[in-house]
């Protein structure tokens, strides 16, 4: 007997023999443009291994290897398996996906899973390298306020900020991904991007591919939210002995419970912003953006920042244009996904719009977040080394290439090209903090 599957280039199931439902125990209509075919392997198998079946397929015509599959109800399957590209209309146009073959055989196959696969869990798990969109505001501040002079901050508290931070967003990220499990939305969605195994759009996945369990996702959101406020303790004890004053501690606490509370509620019900046309990305702009650079403003200052004050809305204005690029990550990304979304009923600003429309909606948040930095030149002019032409050039060549991103996403806004759009607004997002560092005073310790 015989399984032969055929699937896309993201790895939709598009055929499947009798033979593959006897084998696997799905029936078609379980499958059939539902699922990918990676519910049949082992996450760690599929973390591990398959990008490099695929390259070798690509390559050679043809893999053929021992590997072991899991059945509907958890038995294991040792099989022999062959893929092959699959092509249009003959090798000469594009490829439009693969077909996979397989054979049991009576031999035990164990595939060894190395150290490397298992850390590419973890990160798969916690989607770590989305973590910048938190990381580089804060250290933007940092580079501010060495701008202005000496000893304008602490660099402890940076660290414990930076640390705290970074647990308090991967434990959003995994929440996130075990309410969209709950609900209902990962399991309606099969038109997401993950490009050799990366988590662009759709969440991580981790659930689907069987590497962590749905009570387990809950349990590890939960240990590292602990160790988020456990750092946040250590924090405001440090910014006391830094500041003698509770008024930069209150600040921080304020600002780090609504960053909390836009975390947790962006998917968790009863609020579900996600959902509410328009508030979830404004709680993203927020938490990303205003809200990220007022805390750590308040968090690593040497002195005491009051309410209301100058300095006050100066660091709520530095966070405009990192909020609106980071907003522009989430906008974009909600493309390949609107039509489960919409399904589920996670009414978001592109599921609101229409995608046809929605298009224009990257080009008007592009716009206010380089309008909003430039207009911060005035008063950057304060820091002893920030030169205006050069940020106003730095501005308009990275505008540029934010407008060059708004094309290819009005050309593929259906079509899976639009992947590199989505790459490429991750991409921007990273080289204007990157400058904004760099303009404000990169060497600070």
């Amino acid at each position: 007997m015989k399984s032969v599957i055929t699937c896309d280039m993201e790895g939709r199931v598009l055929t499947m023999n009798n033979g593959a439902e006897q084998i696997f125990g799905y029936k078609k209509e379980e499958i059939i443009g539902k699922k990918r075919v990676s519910i049949f392997s082992p996450g760690e198998i599929v973390i591990q291994n398959v990008a490099n079946w695929l390259a070798t397929a690509d390559k050679v015509g043809e893999y053929i290897g021992k590997t072991y599959f899991l059945k509907k109800d958890g038995t294991k399957l040792n099989a022999k398996i062959r893929i092959t590209p699959l092509f249009g209309n003959g090798k000469d146009k594009p490829q439009t996906g693969y077909c996979g073959e397989t054979v049991l055989i009576d031999e035990n196959v164990d595939v060894p899973i190395n150290i490397m696969t298992k850390v590419i869990k973890g990160v798969a798990i916690t989607r770590v390298p989305f973590t910048s969109a938190s990381l580089f505001p804060m250290f933007a501040i940092a580079a501010y306020y060495a701008g202005l002079g000496d000893g304008l901050f602490s660099v402890t508290s940076l660290i414990l900020s930076v640390i705290g931070v970074l647990f308090l967003h991967l434990s959003s990220n995994v929440f996130n991904d075990y309410f969209d499990v709950s609900d209902g939305t990962d399991e309606a969605n099969n038109e997401y991007f993950q490009p050799a195994g990366a988590a662009i759009t759709g969440g991580s996945r981790a659930i689907e591919l069987g590497i962590i369990t749905l009570n387990g996702t809950k349990n590890v959101a939960r240990a590292l939210l602990a160790v988020s406020l456990l750092i946040a303790s250590l924090l405001f004890y440090n910014i006391y002995n830094v500041t003698g004053s509770l008024v930069n501690v209150e600040g921080a606490l304020y600002v780090g419970l609504a960053g909390l509370f836009l975390g947790y509620f962006y998917t968790a019900s009863p609020l579900r912003l996600v959902a509410r046309r328009g508030l979830g990305e404004l709680a993203i702009f927020l938490a990303f953006g205003p809200l990220l650079t007022l805390g750590t403003g308040f968090a690593i200052s040497s002195v005491t920042i009051d309410f209301f004050s100058n300095e006050f809305y100066m660091l709520l204005s530095l966070g405009i244009p990192f909020g609106l690029l980071t907003t522009n990550i989430l906008y974009i990304n909600q493309f390949p996904d609107a039509k489960s979304d919409a399904e589920t009923g996670k009414n978001h600003l592109v599921v609101t719009l229409g995608k046809k429309t929605a298009r224009w909606g990257y080009l008007v948040i592009l716009t206010l977040a380089f309008y909003s930095s430039v207009y911060m030149t005035e008063f950057l002019n304060v820091h002893q080394n920030f030169s205006s032409d050069v940020f106003l050039a730095g501005n308009a060549v990275l505008y540029l290439f934010g407008l060059s991103v708004f094309f290819k996403l009005y050309k593929n806004y259906e079509k899976r090209e639009l992947v590199y759009a989505n790459i490429q607004t991750i991409v921007l997002q990273t080289l204007f903090s990157v400058f904004y560092i760099i303009s404000l005073n990169l060497f600070f310790i």
